[in-house]
């Protein structure tokens, strides 16, 4: 067997740059290492530090970021930590304590760049000198200099890292997984998948359906699809990054590139697609998943996948190609021996917690958070303008309610029907939005 991969000597993008807030620090988990983000005051970079106090290991992503010295500060004691790590502030410290001691109780710092709007770590402090030698797995699709323009989008999944990169490599399930959101029963034919290439370090793959399609699996998180529309030239990507976070979730963030209808792209708002087509998307994966891998599971104890799964058509091979790539050099990777955590039975999931929009992806996004922010607040406005409307109706002479307190009233009751639309349609698509498989016609 080959030597094992090594999933901490890799760069990993655990978010959008958009979507952090530099005003105080935010909490990521790659491959169960807990990070905290942050951003020095009169910085224009982010930082990435192991998400604990070397005081007494209370979780620095609770702390902030200092009002007067821009370090982060530790919620727990308010020590303090410059952006190389340093402790700078000791509130404790007795009036003898040296300040080279300070040295000596640093936070760990972890290699962190900015790339392609996408922050990116590298989850091993010890290895700080291979990752400035690695590069970055990055897409050429993602290139405005090329013609390009791009969405980003993050969340996460109540699944693990390998469902999430077999269901991505296996483009046959998106005509059935994603009818009436992203593909058609209607349209489903035969999908020929011809494997390229196949190393430890890349897998490549083309694909001769409706559009012709070049897939390529980068280890251990980049998938990415180009898809060429014959020869009008245009082209559609998906760059995917799948992200181990703990045993059984994972988090997936995931760009759009495209060299056409750029003007949309500077109208429609980042928000509405995410809300309307990527987290429904991720919706319709999620209820099949979850259960898929819990059932891949139980198989796996008495038989191995080669005959858990039935796989006879070409459409299959990326996925075949990938499982044997885990079979050669995963290992019990990515986290070793850790027990996967009990699922539970099928028929028991729980709808409203794994289609979870807010905490799975609002709360990470920023363009996200301030759409709901602003819809509540309109709902509000909406509701009081009624309000007022129909108070002023109501104290109107006699001679006044035909024209125009009827105009009026009109009014509130639009702007009592736009506060009910805003409550009961648009804001729980930021929420939470069950997918049944069985009733989209």
């Amino acid at each position: 067997m080959a030597d094992p991969f090594n999933f901490f000597h890799h760069w990993y993008p655990v978010t959008p740059v958009a979507d952090l807030r530099p005003d105080y620090p935010t909490a990521v988990t790659v491959l169960g290492v807990p990070i905290v983000i942050w951003k020095p005051r009169n910085s224009d970079t982010y930082r990435a530090f192991l998400d604990q106090c070397p005081h007494r290991l209370a979780p620095l992503s609770e702390g902030r970021v200092d009002e007067q010295s821009g370090h982060l500060m530790c919620s727990y004691h308010g020590w303090q930590f410059d952006s190389k790590g340093l402790c700078q502030a000791l509130p404790q410290a007795e009036a003898d304590f040296q300040p080279d001691q300070r040295s000596q109780l640093c936070a760990t710092v972890l290699p962190s760049q900015t790339k392609n709007d996408l922050l990116w770590i590298w989850p091993d402090a010890a290895s700080a000198d291979i990752a400035h030698e690695t590069p970055l797995p990055l897409s050429a699709q993602v290139d405005a200099s090329k013609g390009f323009v791009w969405d980003s989008y993050v969340r996460d999944l109540e699944y693990d890292w390998q469902t999430l990169v077999e269901n991505v490599v296996d483009p046959s399930h998106v005509s059935f997984a994603h009818h009436g959101v992203q593909g058609n029963r209607a349209n489903a034919a035969p999908l020929p998948i011809k494997i390229l290439h196949s190393t430890v370090e890349r897998i490549e793959a083309q694909s001769k359906g409706r559009f012709k399609s070049h897939l390529t699996f980068e280890p251990p998180c980049r998938v990415e699809y180009e898809l060429t529309f014959g020869d009008s030239g245009k082209q559609v990507g998906l760059v995917t990054y799948c992200i181990p976070t703990v045993p059984g979730k994972c988090r997936i963030v995931a760009q759009f590139p495209r060299n056409f209808a750029l003007r949309l792209h500077q109208v429609v708002p980042r928000w509405w697609s995410h809300v309307t087509m990527r987290n429904a998307v991720l919706d319709g994966d999620m209820v099949l998943l979850q259960q898929q891998q819990q059932r891949l599971q139980r198989q796996l104890q008495i038989q191995d996948w080669k005959t858990a799964y039935k796989l006879p058509t070409s459409a299959d091979r990326f996925v075949i190609e990938f499982r044997k790539w885990c079979d050669l050099y995963l290992q019990n990777q990515p986290f070793g021996e850790v027990p996967m955590p009990a699922l539970a039975p099928a028929a028991a999931q729980n709808h409203r917690q794994m289609l979870d929009r807010y905490h799975q992806h609002t709360q990470h996004c920023q363009s996200c958070r301030s759409a709901l922010k602003t819809i509540r607040r309109l709902q509000w406005g909406l509701l009081i303008f009624f309000v007022v409307s129909l108070t002023v109706v109501a104290v109107l002479p006699d001679s006044l309610r035909l024209w125009p307190g009827l105009l009026l009233m009109g009014l509130g009751l639009v702007g009592l029907g736009g506060a009910a639309g805003l409550r009961f349609v648009l804001e729980p698509k930021f929420l939470f939005v069950d997918y049944i498989h069985a009733e989209r016609k």
